[in-house]
């Protein structure tokens, strides 16, 4: 591993001499929100050398309720212990260099990433350009199984940020926080029915879509121009809180505040899934 762990991106270029290092672990985090079995197919017909596979719906997420049976959104956080060991079984140890990456421009990838640096390893960077960029310079694909000795990375000190839905109610009334939420235009206005069945946003917020982060092949823009945008966005990164769907593509755009020099933000992991669930939450719709 080199002496400089990767924290943000890498490219495919960076990668390719480490496929078989041994102390480096790529795991692959495609996904398909509308069909949760593409990932894993797409996986086995072909993945990066020595790739393991990421399940969003189980491996970064747990579906089971609050300890009051409440509702926690579409994709909330397995505890901290519960994902600790999922790394464990993926053979990552503390000084590993994590590698994660989708073919949908960190759509996906940019979760793991946030929960990396949630459990508190700081070596964890997301594949810029992700499969396509690593066809794109040539890369090989395999279909070989990845047998992991177990790791021994314990948890940390988190290095993010987190508030719970009570954090976010208080906000709208108090308005301490710039809330930023990663959709698209038409789901944040209230306008998608069949993404949001409830549809608007959390009073107060901004809209700022995730995929605006990219290029058009699908890497992240430079850092100065994501900062040029995130700064006149959230001028103090450390006083905002951001969110999407189900606490996924907000990840996304944390990543992209990372690169651009204005760490700070925090995840509302509910995000609008948990939010609308309750229908005495205010909600609002249009821009």
């Amino acid at each position: 591993m080199q002496n400089t762990p990767f924290t943000t991106l890498i490219s495919a270029a960076e990668l390719a001499p480490h496929v078989a290092s041994p102390n480096w672990v790529i795991l692959d985090c495609r996904h398909d929100l509308a069909n949760h079995a593409l990932g894993l197919e797409s996986y086995r017909a072909g993945h990066l050398p020595q790739a393991r596979f990421a399940a969003i719906e189980t491996d970064l997420s747990d579906k089971s309720p609050a300890a009051d049976g409440q509702f926690r959104g579409r994709h909330p956080l397995p505890t901290r212990e519960a994902f600790i060991a999922t790394l464990q079984s993926w053979g990552i140890n503390p000084s590993t260099q994590v590698v994660a990456y989708d073919a949908h421009g960190g759509m996906f990838a940019a979760r793991l990433w946030w929960m990396l640096r949630w459990v508190g390893h700081a070596a964890v960077a997301v594949l810029d350009g992700g499969l396509p960029a690593w066809q794109a310079q040539g890369g090989a694909l395999s279909t070989a199984d990845v047998v992991s000795a177990e790791g021994t990375i314990v948890a940390k000190p988190a290095l993010v940020e987190t508030v719970d839905v009570a954090a976010v109610l208080a906000n709208v009334t108090n308005g301490t926080r710039t809330v930023i939420d990663a959709r698209a235009a038409d789901r944040f206005r209230g306008e998608n029915e069949t993404m949001d069945p409830v549809g608007g946003h959390i009073p107060g917020a901004r809209q700022h879509f995730f995929k605006d982060n990219l290029q058009a092949d699908g890497c992240f823009k430079p850092a100065a121009d994501l900062r040029a945008v995130y700064s006149t966005l959230v001028p103090q990164p450390e006083r905002s809180i951001f969110h999407c769907g189900s606490g996924v593509t907000a990840c996304h755009n944390l990543l992209a505040l990372e690169i651009a020099g204005l760490p700070g933000a925090a995840l509302y992991p509910g995000s609008w899934s948990e939010w609308c669930a309750d229908a005495s939450r205010p909600v609002a719709r249009g821009d």
